[in-house]
């Protein structure tokens, strides 16, 4: 099949089609697509085949870890993890992604839990990412500009760590894509946004918010149809300053290393890509609002990705959604695993989680503090302030004030609370307001 039929192919499936009735033939639909993939792709990848036979449940939980050791034995063309990463880095270093290996796009994650995750795609699979992409992604007026041939094609700009073959598979001559390197000076992207302005921008949130401050302020002279924020979770004040400038609804994109897996629909909901993946929630706590994600990815087959569990902690939606898809929708993206803290009860006995949408909750009513960033060593939090050293003395008290209270009103010891100078960081890098680096010696099991 031809790869641009293949993504006009799966943009139809993605866009018009699996329209599932209920939630119980979905889940039927899935099982059908699994086991053709246990049958098929994961036979032929050596860590898979002493389970021959073997249903989904029977196989093991896999992480990062487990596959960047044994990596050739998860792919289906025995790609070592040496070949892999040689031509990644080089990539990272010249800036240059187009090269690929034997024919398979390779992309390196950033690496915000600690170890850099590398994935293989095969051209296939890029073409289908691109159609599932476009089809989730696309409104019903972009699609229309994009299918008329007397109007102007569409403009999509990508401001990203880093570009790849996955990316420029979107590519047409209606579809008109520009890569922005964020290693490059702010101001380069200014200029070529102001000289060429897109009709879609799709962006980390705190590159959204700086882009934005620069159209309030008049230096960027653009109007996108679309917001798309990807690769960050989107904080509250940062909706707030890219909704002003932009005055559009921000989407939002979940993908990982481990692929495509969510886009927000119009009811303001994350969907999970479920007609192509089956995701297991590892539930947190026991009002079962939080979880892990177990992902298994039937569509995958030169990188297998079967029941991986992501670092990614996700807050499940109560109740159907009024857009009226039956995939398990998100309330919200909390970020990774270790972006809880803890404290102690005042009672005593193990610490308990805090979860991070508690902590941005209390640092927003201590009050307009711009950007800020708490890490967790041990017992205590590590807050820093991005205001002149003035202004982060004036709003210490304030923050000290509201972290006690949220400690209080969840039966908790007040966090030992240590503030530190701000420190700057690549605009490369991704952007963790919350982390706990090292929790208490004693702490409950989330």
């Amino acid at each position: 099949m031809p790869d641009t039929v293949r993504m006009a192919a799966t943009f139809a499936r993605a866009r018009w089609g699996f329209r599932f009735a209920s939630r119980e033939r979905l889940l039927r639909w899935q099982q059908r697509r699994i086991a053709r993939l246990l049958s098929g792709a994961a036979s032929r990848a050596a860590f898979y085949r002493p389970y021959a036979g073997a249903g989904l449940p029977d196989l093991p939980i896999v992480d990062k870890a487990l596959v960047l050791e044994h990596f050739a034995d998860f792919n289906t063309r025995g790609v070592s993890l040496d070949r892999a990463m040689g031509i990644a880095i080089a990539a990272e270093r010249s800036r240059d992604f187009l090269p690929t290996l034997d024919g398979l796009t390779v992309g390196l994650s950033s690496g915000t839990s600690g170890t850099r995750g590398i994935f293989l795609v095969s051209p296939q699979e890029r073409q289908r990412w691109a159609g599932l992409m476009l089809a989730r992604l696309l409104t019903t007026a972009a699609l229309r500009q994009f299918a008329q041939p007397w109007r102007p094609p569409l403009r999509i700009a990508f401001a990203l760590r880093a570009n790849s073959n996955l990316y420029e598979s979107v590519g047409s001559r209606r579809l008109r894509f520009t890569f922005l390197d964020l290693i490059e000076p702010f101001d380069a992207h200014l200029r070529r946004l102001n000289a060429s302005p897109p009709h879609i921008l799709v962006a980390p949130p705190t590159v959204l918010r700086r882009l934005a401050v620069a159209v309030l302020s008049g230096d960027l002279r653009i109007a996108p149809t679309q917001v798309v924020s990807v690769a960050e979770v989107i904080e509250p004040d940062d909706r707030v300053a890219i909704d002003r400038a932009f005055g559009v609804p921000i989407q939002e994109v979940y993908q990982a290393t481990e692929g495509f897996l969510g886009a927000s629909c119009a009811a303001g909901r994350i969907h999970l890509n479920e007609q192509f993946l089956h995701v297991e929630p590892e539930w947190i706590g026991s009002d079962r609002r939080r979880f892990r994600p177990i992902v298994t990815d039937f569509t995958r087959t030169t990188q297998l990705v079967v029941r991986y569990r992501l670092d990614d902690m996700l807050r499940a939606a109560a109740g159907p959604c009024p857009c009226g898809q039956v995939t398990r929708s998100l309330e919200a993206i909390e970020g990774r695993a270790d972006d809880v803290l803890w404290l102690r009860p005042k009672a005593g006995g193990a610490a308990r989680a805090v979860f991070p949408d508690l902590v941005r909750r209390s640092m927003a009513l201590a009050g307009p503090i711009g950007d800020y960033r708490i890490e967790q060593r041990e017992a205590t939090w590590h807050v820093q302030i991005d205001l002149d050293p003035a202004g982060a003395l004036a709003v210490q008290p304030a923050i000290q004030r509201e972290l006690a209270v949220l400690g209080d009103g969840l039966g908790l010891e007040p966090a030992a609370v240590r503030f530190d100078p701000w420190h700057a960081r690549s605009p490369i890098d991704k952007r963790r307001r919350i982390r706990c680096l090292t929790p208490p010696a004693i702490a409950e099991k989330t």
